[in-house]
């Protein structure tokens, strides 16, 4: 498989909440607040599990620290950037080029190959299809281990396969956090092993900051560091 970049050395701040509370249906006699003042820091190059009970308020961090939802109150910093002075604009713009995602369910185009779907991001933030753009997505696809199958209709893959793209597509911007959302729960033990060891693998050798939600216990027991997410509130 291709070498991915080297790391960039870790140590600064990449993500910073403060006091971060998110309240679904607020002002109404249904108001229920979700995250309670949250404080977190992420620093770049980190490897980090999330783990928590289901509806411990796990996958409104994640949406919040992936720009898909703002907070009630508190403040946000992504890569130095205060993301609750933004509007929709700069922070899709900030999303695009700093945060990639990969999902329990990888989301792929089933009838587009492996290639052209890690190719999409790169598509939808130029518009059009160049050169650079087939160099990049080629370099991804055979970083994770599917060269024989670039050409193969997503569809037509396994599941491990097609997670392993959605790896791929979710790092054809670069990004430097990927938010992984329990991406090897639909798996069988062998292929969640080895999506997680590319997850550290790409970690390691390209430098990107993880958050690696699991209810896998032997799993975030591999990862560096482990954050507990219990009645909307943080600890680790």
């Amino acid at each position: 498989m291709a070498e991915l970049a080297a790391a960039p050395a870790n140590g600064d701040a990449l993500v910073q909440l403060r006091g971060v509370r998110k309240v679904f249906n607020p002002g109404t006699d249904i108001a229920t607040e979700v995250l309670h003042g949250i404080d977190l820091t992420l620093r770049r190059g980190e490897f980090c599990a999330v783990m928590g009970p289901s509806g411990s308020g796990k996958s409104t961090l994640l949406n919040i620290v992936g720009l898909l939802d703002r907070p009630s109150s508190g403040t946000l910093a992504i890569a130095g950037e205060e993301s609750t002075l933004l509007d929709d604009r700069a922070l899709t713009r900030l999303r695009g080029h700093t945060i990639g995602f990969v999902f329990q369910y990888h989301h792929l185009i089933t009838a587009f190959t492996a290639l052209e779907n890690v190719m999409m991001p790169m598509l939808g933030a130029a518009g059009f299809p160049n050169a650079a753009m087939y160099a990049r997505a080629e370099a991804l696809v055979d970083s994770v281990g599917l060269s024989p199958w670039r050409d193969k209709l997503a569809g037509n893959l396994s599941g491990g396969q097609q997670q392993r793209v959605a790896v791929a597509r979710a790092l054809a911007m670069q990004p430097a956090l990927l938010l992984a959302d329990e991406p090897t729960g639909n798996l069988d033990s062998k292929s969640a092993d080895a999506v997680f060891d590319l997850l550290r693998r790409v970690n390691q050798e390209q430098g990107t900051a993880i958050l690696f939600v699991t209810h896998n216990p032997a799993l975030a027991a591999r990862c560096e560091r482990q954050i507990q997410v219990i009645d909307g509130m943080v600890s680790g």
